[in-house]
C-alpha cells in the first residue's frame, strides 16, 4: 500500500493574535511543523501546540525561520551562513525543550518560508541548514522540496548524516521548472479543496504535479502540505485526506513510514 505523510504548518498565533485553526485541523493531518517564535509563535504557543499533536498522535517537527515576524518570515535576509547556522539550532533547541516537557520526539525539521526557498539549489546554504539540524540532534529528518534539486538535498542530507524528506505542495502552484510560484503572483495559492485534493492523490500516487503552463513534472514524494495560514485550510486538509484514503493511501506520519 502506498503510504504518505501529511503535514501542515501549525502554532503561528502570537501573543493576543491568533492565526489559523491548529485544533480542528490536527484532527487531519499526521505531522506538525511548528513555528519557533521567529517568524510566528511565542513560548505559550508552542507549548500548547506540541501538547495538542502529542494529545492526537501527530508526529511533532520544528518549522525554523528567519527573524521575521512583520513579513512572517516570508521575506529574503541577507543573513550569513554562521547566522542561519545559529538561528536554526537555537529556534530547534528550543522546541526540543517542549518536545521533552511533553514526553514526545522532535522528528524532523522544516525550514519556514523564504528561508525554505532560498535554500533550494543553493548548496551552501542548504549546507549551513543541513549542517544544523544534525548538531540538534542525531535521528531528526530534514524536509525539503521535492524537484529538480532533490538530488543536491540528498546528497547533502547523506553527507551531513541526515535522513531528507521530499515535500510538495497541494495549495500550491508550481513552475514548469518544480519550483512553488511567488506568492505575489495571481494563482500562486490554491485555495479550492476539490483542486488541492485532485493535486494530492496524483502527488501522492504517482509523483505527478501539473505545472501552470500544463506540464506534468514527475518527482519523488514523501510528504504532502497544507498551509495553515490558507483560509479554507480546514477544509483542504479535510478533502485532501478523505480523497487519499478513497485512492487507498495510507496516511503516516514520516517519522514512521515515510522518508528519502
Amino acid at each position: 500500500m502506498k503510504r504518505i505523510d501529511l503535514n501542515c504548518d501549525m502554532g503561528e498565533s502570537f501573543g493576543a493574535y491568533r492565526l489559523g485553526r491548529d485544533a480542528e485541523v490536527i484532527e487531519w493531518i499526521t505531522s506538525a511543523n511548528i513555528a519557533c517564535g521567529f517568524h510566528a509563535g511565542d513560548p505559550l504557543v508552542m507549548d500548547r501546540t506540541v501538547a495538542l499533536a502529542a494529545s492526537r498522535g501527530v508526529g511533532v517537527g520544528a518549522h525554523p525561520g528567519f527573524p521575521d515576524l512583520k513579513g512572517f518570515g516570508r521575506r529574503n535576509l541577507d543573513c550569513t551562513l554562521e547566522e542561519v547556522k545559529t538561528d536554526i539550532l537555537y529556534q530547534v533547541g528550543a522546541l526540543q525543550a517542549f518536545c521533552a516537557a511533553h514526553r514526545v520526539r522532535l522528528q524532523h525539521v522544516k525550514p519556514h518560508g523564504a528561508l525554505y526557498n532560498m535554500a533550494v539549489g543553493n548548496e551552501p546554504l542548504a549546507r549551513a541548514i543541513a549542517q544544523a539540524v544534525a548538531t540538534a540532534g542525531s535521528g531528526l529528518r530534514l524536509v525539503t522540496l521535492a524537484g529538480p534539486e532533490a538530488a543536491l538535498m540528498a546528497r547533502i542530507g547523506r553527507e551531513e548524516g541526515l535522513q531528507v524528506v521530499f515535500e510538495a505542495f497541494p495549495d500550491r502552484a508550481y513552475t514548469p521548472e518544480g519550483r512553488l510560484v511567488s506568492r505575489r503572483l495571481p494563482g500562486a495559492v490554491i485555495s479550492d479543496p476539490d483542486q488541492a485534493a485532485e493535486r494530492a492523490v496524483g502527488m501522492a500516487t504517482g509523483g505527478r504535479i501539473q505545472a501552470i503552463d500544463g506540464t506534468l513534472l514527475e518527482m519523488e514524494i514523501d510528504t504532502l502540505c497544507v498551509h495553515g495560514d490558507t483560509p479554507t485550510a480546514l477544509a483542504l486538509v479535510q478533502t485532501i485526506r478523505r480523497r487519499l484514503e478513497g485512492a487507498g493511501v495510507a496516511l503516516t506520519p514520516m517519522g514512521a513510514e515515510v522518508g528519502a
